[in-house]
């Protein structure tokens, strides 16, 4: 990355991770914790459970309506407001102990993270040079993906020995010093502004295309991952005891995914998306075909972990690049379609269990991947209407495009 952007840029990329980490640690800070929570509040698993997938379903929501409502708003106020946002829902989580007021909290940090999501992207991107837009984006992903490796595991652990209330205030504090470097560093400038506020190259037809791509991969990848410690148990024959390091390892895998993925994404963008689609597909598939071996399961996990983060990824890059209009209403979008796919895969998942068996969830999952993966590869297939003949030279940078 250029020196002209260098430490103002490098300073808010790191307070955009940090930000990342700490929304998408409290998003699923429960799932580890549900128990001590529904015990203290003297509520049932599944009502506890509806502060995860009620959060789920409100980014989903408002990201698009609250991305179009702010798109006149200065950034740096923009982002200060919903880290504050964290930053006091969280506090009021831990120091109001009323599963209403949890409840409120929640859904008020699920409309700051569908914003935040939406906007942190063509923030940090615009303080650097086009040519590096695929690094950032990387960068920022490795913050979010942390969460799930690092952030509920360790909130996990600190709430079994201090209370559930504890890991709340730990990410209000963490959000502290991301606030400060926003607050300081990060310039003022009209949100329009700048070579990151629109697609370098729109195309609405592409736009469509990985927005579809996102919810396939995301609806097939939570359809079988939702069950997968059942899986594990049940089907691999690992002992309950060793599920927790073997979902360590999906985590891990998922990280260093993002990290390799992250530096090609502006090389071989095209690539960069095809090629995880392709191996969630086969993960998919391989646990379903051969998931009795406990190698064969071991090696699905990886390849699934080495799939999940770098898809996403791909994708925000990919919307960020041929936005038809407003790169944070596109990333808005694509998140919606996450979101959705999370809850539509859950949901189709536990209808088919009983149908299928936790095995034939998987097998589910892996057809509908391999239909993302062919809505990819046909987009790619030149067009039936004739077209202008191609400069030799652009054939030669061919896939440096989206």
């Amino acid at each position: 990355m250029e020196k002209t952007t260098n430490r103002r840029g490098v300073a808010v990329v790191a307070a955009l991770m940090l930000g990342a980490f700490a929304f998408n640690t409290t998003e699923n800070l429960p799932i580890g914790i549900l128990k001590l929570m529904a015990d203290d509040l003297d509520r049932s698993l599944t009502a506890v459970g509806l502060l995860v997938s009620g959060y789920g379903l409100t980014v989903a929501l408002v990201s698009v309506p609250i991305a179009q409502v702010t798109r006149s708003v200065p950034r740096r106020l923009v982002l200060c407001a919903l880290l504050a946002a964290l930053l006091l829902a969280s506090v009021v989580s831990a120091l109001v102990p009323s599963y209403w007021v949890l409840m409120g909290a929640r859904l008020v940090t699920a409309v700051a993270q569908a914003l935040f999501w939406a906007v942190m992207g063509p923030v940090a991107v615009g303080l650097f040079p086009p040519h590096v837009r695929g690094r950032v984006i990387g960068a920022l992903s490795v913050g979010g993906s942390a969460a799930l490796v690092l952030g509920v595991p360790g909130g996990t652990w600190l709430g079994q020995h201090t209370g559930w209330q504890v890991p709340f205030l730990v990410v209000g504090a963490l959000v502290v010093p991301s606030f400060v470097v926003i607050a300081t560093v990060l310039p003022t400038s009209r949100p329009e502004e700048g070579h990151a506020a629109r697609g370098v190259r729109p195309d609405r037809r592409r736009f469509v295309v990985v927005l579809g791509v996102t919810a396939l991969t995301v609806t097939g990848v939570f359809t079988g991952y939702t069950y997968v410690s059942q899986f594990l148990v049940d089907e691999s024959g690992f002992s309950e005891s060793s599920v927790s390091t073997l979902l360590l390892v999906l985590g891990v895998t998922g990280i260093v995914g993002v990290t390799v993925y992250g530096r090609l994404l502006d090389r071989f963008p095209r690539a960069t998306l095809t090629v995880p689609v392709a191996t969630q597909a086969v993960a998919l598939l391989g646990l379903y075909a051969a998931g009795d071996s406990r190698a064969v399961a071991t090696v699905m996990l990886v390849f699934l972990g080495a799939s999940l983060g770098p898809i996403f990824m791909a994708t925000q890059s990919q919307v960020m690049y041929v936005a038809p209009g407003r790169t944070e209403t596109a990333i808005a979008a694509n998140s919606a379609a996450y979101n959705s796919g999370v809850a539509a895969g859950a949901l189709a998942g536990g209808l088919l269990l009983p149908l299928v068996g936790v095995r034939g969830t998987f097998l589910v999952g892996g057809l509908m991947t391999l239909a993302a993966l062919a809505l990819l590869l046909e987009e790619h297939l030149p067009r039936a209407a004739p077209q202008a003949a191609v400069p030799a030279h652009e054939h030669e940078d061919a896939d440096a495009r989206p």
